[in-house]
């Protein structure tokens, strides 16, 4: 996707970046459930699986907002990295 953020250099990330990588993890999760749910026949445990992935996430976005710059700073990596292992799957 050209127009997607590319977090793999990630230095010393902020609050910003760790927002961004949240949220394209939320928006593939949205795109998943949306393609499974399009499907001739839904695969019912993968949409609940989707579902209580796309929860942690956003869980994980809430606590972002309380973060000092260090956590905000590992959320982002953790993400990044996360982001990156959805899109090769």
């Amino acid at each position: 996707m050209p127009n997607s953020p590319d977090f793999s250099g990630l230095e010393g990330g902020d609050e910003q970046a760790a927002e961004e990588a949240i949220q394209e993890v939320v928006n593939w999760y949205n795109a998943q459930l949306l393609e499974e749910r399009r499907a001739p026949v839904p695969d019912e445990q993968r949409i609940e699986e989707l579902k209580a992935g796309r929860q942690a996430v956003l869980a994980d976005q809430a606590q972002l907002a309380t973060a000092d710059p260090e956590e905000a700073e590992r959320i982002a990596a953790v993400y990044a990295a996360r982001l990156k292992e959805l899109k090769e799957s």
